[in-house]
């Protein structure tokens, strides 16, 4: 059998924590900060569990 592939996409947006739980970070981070609040920008600034609904799909994207 070959290999899988991981999802290249997927590799780039998700990280698996040390006891398997999968993160992501929120949208709305990126640009026009000066626009948005301090406050708002460091909310913006801690990760997220992912949904429970797509842990399943996207741990096989990552080969995991």
């Amino acid at each position: 059998m070959p290999k899988n592939k991981t999802h290249s996409g997927a590799k780039k947006r998700f990280r698996v924590t040390g006891k398997g739980k999968l993160m992501r970070e929120q949208t709305n981070a990126r640009h026009y900060l000066e626009h948005k609040s301090s406050r708002r920008t460091r909310r913006l600034a801690v990760d997220q569990d992912v949904a429970p609904a797509d842990v399943k799909r996207i741990k096989k994207m990552l080969g995991k």
